[in-house]
């Protein structure tokens, strides 16, 4: 390697053009998956704790995935409000065909064909305790009979439409038992988008608020979301999903974790998802408010930075801002 002056590394970003030809890690709309919040009744419904981000009923829903398809958004994630009088110990609105989330994504594929959806498989938007699965009467979530109830849960929504199947319940064992099922229906296309290093975080807060179960859940869910304080351990539980028939995985939250998803990247080379939480699109928001950053300028840096990391994709509130300011 040469050196200074015969090597002078400004001189690759002393213009527009060149930076943008020496770019290593490029961003695009086709990068992006935006998560939507669907509620029972029709109109907006904004959430106080993610400005900018509110629950739609089914025409909305629709209209959002309008918006996408016209952003070049390639996929949106689902995630539903079912009401309280729908929430019960054993989650059993989570096997009804017509529940929210499956009515939203008839709508979505009425309005959209073409875009993809994705949808959340755990049972924490349907349990009364808040919990993503059962819990026996010490009040601990119960593995086996969860994951049972998941495979169901998970057949019910790929006979809506779904295209991707995202477990984000961390139970073992559970994405081997829903490929399984789904080649058994013959939904042999039907991906699965595994959470295969979801931590037990403090950032979920405004997601919980979003979903209708902050002040439902009893106790935490640490004895099943993983530690933040493990990195060997996500190698272990990405390795055990991509043997059970895992087409992609994710990390989640995003940021936090830029290390885990360099990681998991390196070890697997497959593709890795990133989930920027609730949490952390709240923080940009404020930051922004406060005169703290300038809100474009920090949304496209932290996404540039899942990239950069090895992520073939975010899941991101900021997924239409994001894309707009990608295409203009």
């Amino acid at each position: 390697m040469s050196q200074y002056p015969a090597l002078r590394l400004r001189r690759t970003r002393a213009s527009a053009w060149s930076r943008r030809m020496h770019a290593e890690t490029v961003l695009t709309p086709a990068d992006l998956i935006w998560p939507l919040f669907v509620n029972p009744e029709e109109g907006e419904d904004p959430i106080a704790s993610l400005p900018g981000v509110s629950r739609w009923g089914l025409k909305g829903i629709a209209e959002r995935a309008r918006e996408a398809a016209a952003l070049g958004i390639p996929c949106v994630a689902l995630f539903p409000n079912t009401p309280r009088e729908l929430r019960t110990d054993d989650g059993r609105e989570a096997l009804n065909p017509d529940n929210l989330m499956c009515r939203a994504i008839k709508a979505i594929k009425d309005a959209v064909p073409d875009l993809g959806v994705l949808t959340d498989v755990a049972l924490d938007p349907y349990t009364a305790h808040g919990h993503d699965g059962l819990v026996d009467a010490s009040g601990y979530v119960l593995n086996d009979a969860t994951a049972e109830v998941l495979t169901r849960q998970a057949l019910v929504q790929a006979e809506a439409g779904a295209d991707i199947v995202a477990p984000s319940d961390m139970m073992d064992g559970r994405v081997g038992l829903i490929r399984a099922a789904l080649e058994d229906a013959g939904h042999v296309n039907v991906q699965i988008m595994a959470y295969a290093a979801k931590y037990a975080s403090a950032f979920y807060g405004p997601f919980r608020d979003a979903v209708g179960s902050r002040g439902l859940l009893k106790g935490d869910k640490k004895t099943y979301q993983m530690d933040p304080a493990n990195a060997e351990e996500a190698l272990r539980e990405v390795a055990l999903d991509l043997a059970e028939g895992a087409d992609s995985v994710m990390v989640k939250p995003g940021l936090p974790y830029l290390d885990i998803i360099l990681r998991v990247k390196s070890e697997f080379q497959v593709p890795v998802f990133a989930y920027q939480v609730s949490g952390e699109y709240a923080m940009i928001e404020a930051a922004a408010a406060a005169g703290a950053g300038e809100r474009e300028a920090l949304v496209l840096e932290t996404l540039m930075a899942f990239k950069r990391a090895g992520c073939s994709g975010v899941l991101s509130y900021h997924a239409p801002l994001a894309a707009k300011l990608l295409g203009a």
